[in-house]
């Protein structure tokens, strides 16, 4: 049987109680099956599990955005769930939409009639001195009793047994994505656990959600939800693309949309599309730079005056973030005994408000028992344990509250209760350990009907290992799934009463930034790929039995540059003649250098960032097996290239391969799909013309040449279909027939610009006037001269040492084809225009931009 009495945890905690086990060593009557189920799995079965965990939530993708480090840190899940039975569950979802309803009935209060303030309930001072508080956004009400559409609230059992509040969120209510992945996971590692244990799902609050988010749309006709981002850097943007994902919405930012003539629209290809609802992921102030917060680059300019004209609904309603202040919480029950007439079921810790000045002597008083927090999450203070600090720390902490008292709360050190966890600390192979560590719990609520229903379960998190009694995910905090225990089997609800009605093609609209990503993954995907076939083959060649000749060594060097656009590389004399590793490793490995293989790497991760949520699961992996590999290239690297550090780059050149399958099979022929096709071509096609005229149009002779026409075609893919084509020795007339006009070879020019042709007829260019679009008139243009060219006399060249034809050729061919890609991105990718005054508006779905 797992126990936790050797945990160091558990003997530091003193009172503590814990999840598992009575005071008296018994193990709980709900936590038997679990523990006793888990303690019959062998050593090395439990290894198996936790890796599987690890494994899975790698494969998502999931992560968490660590501002500190500048960098995602991997969402962390311990396998041991959080146990609660069906009668104590009772108790706290009862409370917690008692307490849903009675912040609804604070927030309209706030903005209304202020009865709170004026009674003298609720310090003045503490709303309007609150940055929470949006004099902007008063009176402004989103249709029906429930003002608040989503609700999450931070819990924690004490020392007594009882759960007791810490903290509201009414914001931008964030971890219900994360507790959905947590369950997805656990149902997949422990599936016949799961399945025995009777655990409550999770699906009805998120088809609750969707349904009330349809139920505000308030132009009539079938709904547009999307939800709104700050970006792929912020903290919980897995979480944002997953329930986007999850829910069918449009995941967008804030330069998606834009304000015209009294609605918002969403920037699509076809036009501008009509949004009716908007479920926030971007804070308050940041929402509308006009009215709110001026350098705000993450909202909308102009949405305030949308709303407020009802024309748009946004959940939550902007100007939640007053709810969050933490000093609120010790008037809630005078407020619930005032508007509910009766006093909250579910018990908050005691609070303090330091501009009280009771409070504050009370809280000086007791200084190094006390939890002090910022009343406003955005300001510079963080919550901290004032007994925690040094001597020094305490001090200043006490001279910023005299200073401030009424920007700050506290609250009384509560030991939280503990909960089994599986550490990961094995003292042999797969053995692992159960430890209690203390836990908080986060669950939502999300508006029904008539009241809030509460999601059967939630976010826990616990404290990591290192015995830091601070719980959050910025601090590293290890997640737990949390498992609501039913008494008996639960009923699933119908698929076919979740199913919503969608307008056809609605789902197609994408917006121009969206295109935009896709267009550039499949540039940067074959950038980095040709230049790792280049650098594969010049490594082999230099470290080779028989080396080149000068005058090759020359050519492939700076072949390296001219491909790559590492300038000046070797392009300088001084270049070539000196030892080239240190150049070639750092076109491979230096992340900041333009043209580098990392370079392109890194752009290709971060244009996935924007655009995870058109990717399948296989394809993530693949992600993940690059962005890993990239990582430990330098490590490989570090003594230079011999054959066994070229298999790092065949390995990646692999991934990269892989990448373009998966894309290929399972992505929607949508929009997207032709754009990401789209920039592959014509990346494909830019980087044949550089290597060929990097490589052939300076004339050498005998083994010099082959060299050349070797390293191009084995670069290309295409030497082994050129010799069972031509079957004679290599040569140059034959090479460029192969490489540029053989439309059955997948690596030549004219194959790429008859699959761009098809690509740009899905893509909406209009010319107007019965002319053809800019860039299909260059890609006719490019076509043309290729076919049209003399292939014999282009490979003779004369007698001048440069073949100076093919290189005017392949030169204004490298022009056309970037000119298609600048035309692609002027048209589709550039939608300026502001937000213009409200007015009658239109009544339609669609306009031109």
């Amino acid at each position: 049987m797992l126990k936790p009495s050797d945990s160091a945890s558990v003997a530091a905690s003193g009172t503590a109680f814990s999840e598992a086990y009575a005071p008296d060593g018994d193990l709980r009557q709900h936590w038997e099956y679990l523990l006793g189920s888990l303690s019959g799995f062998s050593a090395e079965e439990r290894s198996d599990r936790l890796q599987m965990v690890e494994r899975l939530l790698q494969d998502d993708g999931a992560s968490y955005n660590d501002y500190s480090s500048g960098g995602a840190r991997e969402w962390s899940l311990d396998p041991l769930p959080l146990l609660l039975d069906s009668r104590e569950w009772q108790r706290i979802e009862s409370g917690v939409r008692e307490r849903a309803e009675l912040l609804n009935l604070v927030l309209r209060d706030i903005y209304g009639p202020r009865s709170l303030i004026k009674l003298g309930i609720i310090p003045a001072e503490l709303v309007f001195g609150h940055p929470g508080f949006l004099r902007a956004c008063d009176g402004i009400a989103l249709p029906g009793e429930q003002h608040i559409i989503q609700y999450a609230v931070d819990m924690l059992r004490g020392p007594d047994g009882r759960m007791r509040v810490i903290a509201d969120r009414t914001q931008v209510p964030s971890g219900a994505g994360y507790a959905l992945e947590n369950r997805r996971v656990m149902a997949r590692v422990f599936p016949s656990l799961f399945r025995d244990s009777h655990v409550h799902r999770l699906s009805h609050y998120f088809n609750s959600l969707r349904t009330r988010l349809n139920t505000l749309a308030p132009n009539g006709g079938l709904p547009r939800v999307v939800m709104l981002t700050p970006g792929a850097y912020n903290e919980t943007y897995f979480e944002h693309l997953f329930l986007a994902n999850y829910l069918g919405y449009s995941l967008v930012q804030g330069s998606d949309l834009t304000v015209r003539d009294g609605y918002v629209w969403l920037k699509t290809l076809g036009g501008l599309s009509r949004i009716d609802v908007i479920l926030r992921r971007v804070d308050d102030d940041y929402c509308d730079p006009v009215e709110l917060r001026p350098d705000s680059q993450l909202g909308v300019p102009g949405l305030l005056e949308v709303v407020r004209a009802g024309r748009v609904a946004v959940a939550n309603p902007l100007g939640c973030g007053v709810l969050e202040n933490t000093a609120l919480l010790k008037y809630l029950p005078a407020a619930a005994r005032h508007l509910l007439g009766r006093e909250p079921a579910l018990e908050a810790a005691p609070t303090y408000w330091c501009g009280d000045p009771e409070d504050r002597a009370l809280v000086l008083d007791r200084f190094e028992d006390m939890v002090i927090k910022s009343i406003h999450s955005g300001s510079d203070g963080r919550t901290v344990h004032a007994g925690s600090l040094a001597r020094a720390g305490r001090e200043t902490l006490r001279q910023r509250i005299l200073q401030r008292p009424g920007s700050f709360s506290a609250q009384p050190f509560l030991q939280p209760s503990l909960t089994p966890v599986w550490d990961g600390e094995w003292d042999g192979p797969g053995a692992g350990s159960a430890a209690g560590r203390p836990a908080i719990l986060r669950t939502f609520a999300v508006a029904g009907e008539s009241s809030y229903i509460v999601m059967s379960g939630g976010l826990t998190r616990v404290a990591r290992a290192d015995g830091n009694f601070e719980i959050s995910n910025r601090a590293g905090s290890p997640s737990k799934d949390t498992w609501v225990l039913a008494s008996e089997p639960e009923k699933l609800e119908p698929a076919a009463s979740q199913a919503i009605a969608r307008e056809p093609g609605a789902s197609a609209e994408l917006p121009s930034r969206v295109v935009e990503n896709l267009f550039w993954l499949g540039r940067y995907t074959e950038r980095a790929e040709s230049a790792l076939r280049l650098l594969r083959i010049v490594f082999a060649s230099l470290d080779g039995a028989n080396p080149p000749s000068a005058d090759s060594r020359s050519l492939l060097l700076r072949a390296v540059t001219q491909l790559t656009c590492t300038y000046p590389g070797f392009m300088v004399e001084s270049g070539v003649q000196k030892d080239p590793q240190p150049e070639l490793l750092a076109v491979v490995l230096e992340s900041q250098r333009p043209g580098s293989v990392a370079h392109s790497l890194a752009a290709m991760l971060s244009t996935v960032g924007q655009v995870k949520d058109f990717m399948s699961t296989d394809t993530q992996r693949i992600l993940n097996d690059v962005s890993g590999r990239m990582q430990q290239l330098p490590r490989r690297l570090q003594h230079g290239v011999g054959p066994a550090q070229q298999e790092e780059l065949n390995a990646l050149v692999t991934a990269l391969l892989a990448l373009a399958g998966l894309v290929q099979e399972s992505m929607v022929r949508g929009q997207g799909w032709h754009f990401l096709q789209a920039g592959r071509r014509i990346e494909r096609s830019l980087q044949i013309l550089s290597l060929l005229r990097s490589l052939w149009v300076r004339k050498t002779a005998g083994e010099d040449q082959d060299l050349m026409l070797e390293t191009a075609l084995l670069s290309l893919d295409s030497l082994s279909t050129y010799r069972h084509r031509y079957q004679r020795q290599l040569d140059v007339a034959s090479g460029l027939d192969h490489l540029l006009l053989n439309a059955a070879n997948p690596r030549s020019v004219l194959f790429q610009l008859e699959e761009l042709k098809g690509h740009l007829e899905q893509i909406p260019v209009s010319a107007g006037n019965g002319r053809l679009p800019r860039p299909q008139r260059l890609l006719l243009e490019a076509g043309t001269q290729l076919q049209l060219a003399d292939l014999e006399a282009l490979a003779s060249g004369g007698g001048d040492v440069l073949r100076s034809g093919l290189d005017q050729l392949l030169a204004r061919s490298h022009h056309l084809l970037g000119g298609i890609a600048t035309a692609i991105s002027d048209h589709c990718f550039d939608h300026t225009g502001g937000p213009r005054p409200l007015g009658p508006g239109p009544d339609r779905r669609e306009v031109e931009p």
